[in-house]
């Protein structure tokens, strides 16, 4: 009988901001990992998850979106994304179907230059679009450059998200299981809960409060009654930006920890029991001992 091959590797998911790579990891995944908005630089941070199958281990690289940066934790963001290029077996390149190709997509197609990586184009969003519309964008593209895949798909629904996932698959070597079958993030809990607190910020706040916040768990302790106490500090960067956070008499701020609390819930299968403050520091977003307390950048 044939040894079966088990095949293992990192993919990386590229793409401007808010073109859906969030969403489409998750969908993948089969759960949530990664925090979703309709804000532009949601990620910021290189998440890393562990599909496990019979057959192979894939191992996604969400990345921060491109963009041009207007302050240190810009560049840092853009930094991670262009590093994650050269350390991967294969790029999954996303952009929109409802879009043509833009400068944002130009910068980031120049950096595959010279790149011995397979690039791999994903179309998201075609459930937004007439079927028609999608020979000439797919053509518009091959001539930018030569893409290994050229794949169209739907994020939202799910579709050909499984010839994705095939096409990814075909570009790793053969491998061991890097990670145990167990294991979906590399990301602590405290990280998790920390993103899940910074999405309902973004999503309650609307413009109000843009990316100038942060959420740090200050303290994760397991009680005996099998409750999590978790406190959790949002940094902004503007007195004004505090008070919209807390809101008339403390229901902003509530609002914020009661969707965050049931979302941690569901996710970690835990009672939570969630204190959340707020902070002021301002500028933080240009500090590097910040952005290095925060989590942001790494410590030489």
């Amino acid at each position: 009988m044939a040894e079966k091959k088990f095949k293992s590797g990192f993919v990386s998911i590229v793409g401007r901001t808010n073109v859906g790579k969030s969403t489409l990891l998750n969908k993948i995944m089969g759960k949530k990992v990664a925090i979703v908005s309709d804000k532009p630089q949601t990620t910021r941070n290189k998440i890393l998850c562990v599909l496990n199958r019979d057959d192979s281990q894939v191992i996604f690289l969400d990345t921060p979106g491109f963009h041009k940066p207007k302050h240190r934790l810009g560049e840092q963001l853009v930094e991670v994304a262009l590093r994650t290029l050269r350390e991967v077996d294969s790029v999954l390149f996303l952009v929109e179907a409802n879009q043509p190709p833009g400068p944002g997509d130009n910068y980031i197609i120049r950096q595959f230059e010279g790149l011995s990586t397979p690039v791999l184009l994903v179309i998201n969003k075609i459930d937004l679009i007439k079927r028609e519309s999608l020979l000439p964008l797919i053509d518009q593209y091959s001539r930018l450059y030569s893409f290994s895949e050229i794949i169209p798909v739907s994020a939202a629904t799910g579709e050909n998200l499984d010839n994705l996932l095939d096409a990814a698959i075909k570009y790793l070597p053969l491998g061991p299981e890097y990670y145990p079958e167990g294991m979906v993030t590399d990301r602590p809990e405290s990280f998790i809960m920390a993103e899940i607190i910074r999405e309902k910020v973004l999503k309650l706040t609307g413009q109000e409060v843009p990316h100038s916040v942060a959420v740090v768990i200050e303290d994760l302790t397991e009680q005996p009654n099998q409750v999590i106490a978790v406190r959790a500090v949002v940094y902004t960067e503007r007195e004004s930006q505090k008070g919209i956070l807390i809101g008339r008499e403390g229901q902003m701020l509530k609002k914020i920890g009661q969707m965050a609390r049931v979302e941690m819930e569901s996710l970690l299968g835990s009672k939570i029991f969630l204190e959340l403050w707020v902070k002021v520091r301002p500028g933080w977003r240009n500090k590097e001992s910040l952005l290095h307390n925060l989590g942001y950048l790494e410590k030489d």
